[in-house]
């Protein structure tokens, strides 16, 4: 197979002379309305996809075999691959795309301590040295897929709480006993290691509507938010997701943003995703209610690395802005 990535499209060849497949289909990682079946052409299935809003697309393909079975397989003559939490996608970068200069640098040593069996710190140097903490849900999925501990150690001098959930959709979809939970998470890092100035809580997709609901929940609890492609489901922009078991809490939530406490907060969200609507409606309700709210569409997907790339300025600027006022 050759992938072919200009500026405005991309194509796709897979030689095929008999042909001994029935069909094939792109499998992209992001929504778009064209359709992504092949035509079987001289021997060759072929599709051309004018350039979606993204600087990279991750994708896999649907096989049709002639017994009627399917398969979904990585792009075997695509070498690039990119990590996702349900296992690798090949991955078409376009001509414009630069990974993110900070993957280059030089981190600062540094170590883990295990605070509980789900939760995890990362600290460059000394954990009796007070520092800044950022506490990230699916932590450990952050670290191994986007590097967020080297991130970390290429910035502003700081520590990382990295929290495994347990039941991940009931837990981080507005349930109203987690946020006590989460609080008692921060209670037991800050007594494992020693933690000054405010909090700041990130998270991607139910991650980040956790950590919104959190905040309103338990004020005082974060100085900051950074949140990813955030699950703020409505009924009139996300009905595809009715299907999820807490659909109705999470839209109860995200419809019902009253006065509270507010802090600084960061929202990213790719061109390319179906949860951009919901995320421009959040970061107004959010300023209505007086919270300082900047929100960063970046030309990716839901997916790490799309979340990674977006770190460097969005989640940096936020970090200085919420630990230089202390």
């Amino acid at each position: 197979m050759s992938v072919e990535a200009s500026v405005d499209e991309v194509t796709f060849r897979v030689p095929d002379d008999g042909p001994v497949l029935a069909g094939m289909r792109l499998l992209p990682a992001l929504s778009l309305d064209a359709s992504t079946e092949f035509e079987h052409v001289d021997g060759v299935w072929t599709r051309t996809l004018k350039r979606p809003p993204v600087w990279r697309m991750e994708y896999k393909l649907q096989l049709r075999h002639r017994d009627g079975g399917t398969e979904e397989i990585c792009d075997p003559d695509n070498p690039l691959r990119a990590p996702g939490a349900f296992g690798d996608k090949s991955v078409v970068e376009f001509p414009d795309y630069q990974a993110p200069a900070w993957l280059g640098a030089d981190p600062v040593p540094g170590s883990y301590v295990q605070v509980t069996p789900q939760v995890s710190v990362w600290s460059p140097g000394d954990p009796d040295e007070p520092l800044p903490l950022l506490v990230a849900h699916d932590g450990p999925e952050y670290d191994r897929l986007a590097a967020l501990t080297r991130y970390t150690a290429t910035h502003l001098r700081h520590r990382v709480a990295l929290l495994q959930p347990g039941d991940r959709n009931d837990e981080y979809s507005a349930n109203p006993t987690y946020p006590r939970s989460l609080a008692g998470v921060i209670t037991a890092v800050r007594r494992a290691v020693a933690v000054r100035g405010p909090v700041v809580g990130m998270g991607a997709s139910l991650g980040g509507l956790a950590m919104l609901h959190a905040q309103r929940r338990r004020p005082g609890l974060f100085g900051g938010l950074f949140l990813q492609s955030a699950s703020f489901f409505t009924r009139r922009l996300d009905p595809q997701e009715q299907g999820f078991a807490w659909f109705p809490r999470v839209v109860r939530f995200a419809g019902n943003i009253g006065r509270g406490q507010p802090v600084p907060v960061t929202l990213t969200c790719g061109l390319a995703e179906e949860n951009l609507a919901n995320n421009r409606r959040m970061a107004e309700v959010l300023r209505r209610r007086g919270y300082p709210v900047r929100l960063v569409e970046n030309p990716d997907a839901h997916n790490y690395v799309g979340w990674r790339d977006a770190w460097e300025p969005a989640l940096t600027d936020l970090l200085q802005e919420v630990w230089d006022a202390t």
